[in-house]
């Protein structure tokens, strides 16, 4: 892996594009630091996938989906929350609309990919259709959503001629994408799974082979390629908090790789980021744990109406965000006893009402969701 070479520059006139080396071919792994931070990111995610062995946690995929949605997003510029993403398109403020169907679009592209790992390969094609649900509708949707882009793009400054980075030309994408999709499928390349990703997560970022949406994709693409090889058996690891926290880190990294040859050291920063978020996943889940316990041991003090409360509380682990009209269909009951059941979940704060108004009101799982904040 010290004998990487990350690629060449090519003069394209009045402005020179960086185009990568291939990188399904033989890699030898001989730093000992790397090593050790592999075998570290190996513990940890174990630690955390354990949790599917004996946890429900099809209850709680949905929350970290939403939370990866939002922060991803906001790294792209959107100012939705957590809270906001489980929100009704009608009950989210014109100036917020945006941003909320961003984020939607970026929970529909994860559960739809997740779906359709089931039938596809880690591959163009699965890429190329989590791009056009997730740019569909929403700012970018003019920029050829679903397909590779067919002209120039660049990454900093206002033009090709003042950029930081200037991808490949965009006739060559479709054989580094090529490249891309064998690495990650040759079974026979035995290089460990974690710093595989990592090296397809640079090589996307360096391919930058759509218009727009390359950044949310290229995270996305992590966790896909982790349940894909059963690594995780649900999508509960992301890394675009830790990139977040680290922006200009991983920025720095990422051209450091292809200005200085120096991938190892992109690949620390990248497991230093998997140890991080997969030691607060599993704190995230251990919390929840105990608050499921706490709030279901106070819930059954309720006489009469316990079962009715649990049934409203594994919903809200799944979506958060509630009224009234919801609480009437979930429990088959009428208005007034929903209200009253309702009022019973926030005198033991569970639920918090969130809109302040006399109609229509709307709460929340407060105590849940700042488990993810």
């Amino acid at each position: 892996m010290n004998q990487f070479q990350a690629g060449k520059y090519i003069s394209q006139g009045y402005y020179s594009s960086f185009e990568p080396g291939n990188i399904n071919r033989t890699w030898n792994v001989t730093d000992l630091e790397l090593m050790n931070l592999l075998s570290k990111a190996d513990r940890y995610i174990g630690r955390l996938d354990m949790y599917s062995n004996y946890v429900n946690i099809d209850l709680f995929i949905q929350m970290h989906i939403a939370k990866e949605a939002t922060l991803s997003s906001k790294i792209e510029g959107t100012q939705t929350n957590v809270e906001e993403s489980f929100l009704r398109e009608a009950e989210v403020s014109n100036e917020k609309r945006n941003d909320w169907e961003e984020v939607q679009n970026y929970i529909q592209a994860m559960n739809q990919a997740v779906e359709m790992l089931k039938e596809l390969p880690f591959s163009s094609r699965l890429i190329r259709k989590t791009h056009k649900t997730l740019l569909t509708g929403v700012r970018g949707n003019t920029k050829q959503p679903g397909e590779f882009r067919k002209s120039q793009n660049w990454i900093g400054g206002a033009t090709l001629a003042d950029a930081v980075f200037v991808p490949p030309v965009h006739t060559a994408i479709g054989n580094l994408m090529s490249d891309l999709e064998q690495f990650a499928n040759d079974e026979l390349n035995h290089l460990p799974d974690l710093l595989k990703i990592g090296i397809i997560h640079y090589q996307f970022e360096t391919i930058h082979p759509f218009l727009d949406g390359n950044g949310r994709v290229g995270r996305l693409l992590i966790t896909l390629y982790l349940v894909n090889k059963n690594i995780l058996k649900q999508p509960v690891l992301y890394l675009s908090d830790f990139f977040e926290k680290h922006r200009m880190l991983y920025y720095d990294n990422l051209m450091r790789a292809r200005l200085n040859n120096d991938l190892v050291q992109w690949l620390k920063f990248f497991l230093a980021g998997i140890i991080e978020t997969a030691q607060q996943g599993v704190s995230t889940l251990d919390a929840i744990l105990k608050l499921k316990q706490e709030v279901e041991i106070e819930i059954k003090t309720l006489k009469g109406r316990a079962d009715d409360a649990l049934i409203i509380l594994n919903f809200l682990y799944t979506h958060p965000i509630i009224d009234v009209t919801k609480v009437e269909e979930l429990i088959g009951k009428s208005n007034v006893t929903s209200y009253k059941l309702i009022a019973d979940l926030e005198k033991m704060g569970i639920l918090e009402e969130i809109t302040n108004s006399q109609r229509n009101r709307i709460f929340a799982f407060r105590k849940y969701i700042y488990l993810f904040d």
